[in-house]
Formats: structure tokens, sequence, C-alpha cells
């Protein structure tokens, strides 16, 4: 099969972590795979040596020009590669990618990443979404929820495949862990970190030995020093950035917070679960942690914009030992629910019953 993934970039992200995987799985099963980034140049995942790394475009910062020549760069992209499955990423560049293939016949597939509800344009959205369902677009929700949103025209030509949960995670840590909690994602109003600073503030009164490091990089990075400054908390708050070895950096660490106002899936809280973290996460709309965590058993879940429930589950974690190591045996067994190989499997057996339709068997 011969398979292009089309994103903005491949400059880190959830989305782009989980087509890294996707891509890097058809490689090595010896389909023809593509990664279209129509805003970037480069890669910072380890990317299968047969994978084809394109570039058509640059960020447009909302310069309706190039993202005219963006869309047409598209077009012309597809109509020289019809013979192959398109799977688009990330809202916006579902939109083009459905505008850029009108009137050609393509086996096209979009995907929702995140919470379609917090969409600054829904209605242009969804009456594109429609025209494409109307035309043999096919899509994939990551959550039962995020399905939900869109009409019966839209649900009736798309599955629910959740995130994978990469193959090479380091082991779990069995060792006497540090007492750090770890945060990881970008610095951004939707991660909401000004709530994680302030419950984990009134935390360390009672817990001081603990520390706090933020995985991330973002535009609220400055404000956010600014108001662990404030909170008095500043010496026992560390803002990490970016880091590929984020994972072996946190596996001895103590616990794993989310404190996000809505998310998709979230690959950090996956991948913390499945080091056997202690992981608390908000309980936010689509529903991608209640799909991760059973509340009390592998993990906690508190109400989102709640300080105060948050610092209550941090502190019962830190507070009872006998429940922590149940909490953390649980939470490993992710590895098996969204093992990769599962995962990959699903969307392979979506794509490729849609590609072999489109294309007559050419699989």
């Amino acid at each position: 099969m011969k398979i292009v993934f089309v994103v903005s970039a491949m400059n880190g992200g959830g989305a782009e972590r989980v087509i890294a995987t996707l891509a890097n799985k058809y490689a090595a099963g010896g389909d023809d795979v593509t990664i279209l980034m129509v805003a970037g140049n480069v890669s910072v995942y380890p990317l299968d040596q047969r994978i084809a790394l394109t570039s058509i475009g640059r960020p447009s910062k909302g310069n309706p020009l190039i993202q005219i020549k963006r869309l047409y760069a598209m077009r012309q992209y597809f109509k020289a590669h019809a013979d192959c499955h398109i799977v688009a990423f990330s809202t916006r560049i579902n939109l083009f990618a459905i505008l850029a293939g009108s009137g050609l016949k393509l086996s096209l597939t979009v995907s929702e990443r995140n919470d379609p509800r917090r969409y600054n344009h829904p209605l242009l959205r969804d009456k594109i979404y429609a025209w494409g369902a109307g035309r043999n677009t096919r899509f994939v929700f990551q959550t039962e929820d995020a399905q939900k949103c869109f009409c019966s025209k839209i649900r009736e030509r798309s599955e629910v495949i959740p995130n994978p949960l990469r193959a090479d995670l380091p082991q779990p840590y069995t060792g006497v862990r540090e007492k750090k909690i770890a945060a990881v994602g970008r610095l951004e109003a939707q991660k909401n970190y000004r709530l994680l600073l302030q419950a984990f503030g009134n935390f360390q009164k009672r817990y001081p030995e603990y520390e706090l490091h933020i995985f991330g990089k973002g535009s609220l990075e400055k404000e956010l020093k600014e108001y662990a400054r404030k909170l008095d908390i500043a010496d026992q708050v560390f803002f990490e950035g970016f880091r590929k070895d984020v994972l072996e950096r946190i596996r001895t660490y103590d616990m794993y917070v989310l404190s996000s106002d809505y998310e998709g899936i979230s690959n950090a809280l996956m991948e913390a679960m499945a080091l056997g973290l202690l992981c608390i996460s908000t309980n936010c709309p689509i529903g991608g942690s209640a799909m991760c965590i059973n509340n009390g058993e592998n993990g906690l879940l508190v109400p989102t914009k709640d300080a105060a429930a948050m610092q209550a589950a941090m502190e019962r974690l830190a507070g009872d030992q006998a429940a922590a190591f149940k909490i953390r045996e649980n939470a490993i067994k992710i590895r098996d629910t969204f093992a990769e190989e599962k995962i990959v499997e699903m969307w392979k057996g979506y794509i490729g019953g849609y590609y072999e339709d489109s294309f007559g068997g050419r699989i």
C-alpha cells in the first residue's frame, strides 16, 4: 500500500508522535510511506529510513496568501499521488485536505485529535466534513465522545481508534522512587498549568520534600514562572523545556499529573502510567483520560479546574503507600490495553479496507 500522512509539521506533539509510530510500522511492513508536512521541514521523531519526509510549505501565521498557496500545493501533490491513501491529522489540516482533494478520486481519511467543541469555526468545519463525507472521505476519532460531536452522516463513515502506546518504552522502575512530580505538555492555556501550580503549592506545604518538573515549551513559560514565584514555590518547580529523553528522565519519579481543561488522548499520560508512575488527571473532555484511568484503580481522576481536588489527590497518593502500590501495579497494565501492535492493526484494518475499495484491490 502507498500511504501519505499529512500534518502541519513534525516538531513535537501528540498527533505527530502517533504519525511517527504508524509511519514506522507501515514502512517496516513493506508499505510505501510518505509524511507530507505543509508547514515545516524537519522531524524531531526518529523515522525509518525508508519513509519519505516531504515538505511543501511553511507556517502561514494567518497569512491568507500563504494558505492559498498551501492549498494549491496540496492539490498538486494529491493529483500526482492519486494512487496513495491520504491520512490527514488535526482539524485545520483535515479541512485543507478535503478541499485540496475536491473533484479528485482519492482514498482519504481525516483524523480529529482534540476536543471538537473547542474548534474556533465549528460550523465551517462541520459543513466541509459533511461535504467530504458525501464524497467518500472517512473519519477517525480518538474517543466515542468525540465521535458523538458530529452528525450521523459523518459518524457512519467513521471509526474510533485510540492512540497506540509505544512498544519501545523503558521498563517500569522498581527501586525507591524520587519525590518528584512530572507534567509533560505544551505551555499553553489548554494545559492549565496554573491549576497544577496552585495545587502543588498547597500540597507542598504538607509534603515539602516533593519537586514539580514541567517538560515542554510554549508561549506561557514566562507567565507560569512568574506565577510560581508569586506562590513562593519557584525553588521547587523546574521548567525543563522540550526533552527527547523525557521518559528516561521521569522513569524514577513518583507521580505524574495532567491538569488540562480538555484533551484528546494524552500520549504522555499513557506513557507515565506504563512506566508505573502514580497518575492524576483531570476528567476532561473528550473522555481520553477516562478511557485510560479507571478512577481509584490505576490512577485518579479529578474535576477540571478544581485545584482543591487535585491537591487532595496528590496528598492521597503521597500519604497511602499501600493504595499507591496497587495503583502503580494496575497502571502498568495499560501496556497491554493500548499496545502498539493492537492499535496499528486497527488502523491497518480500517485504512486497508478503504484503500482496497477505492483502488480495486491494489494492496
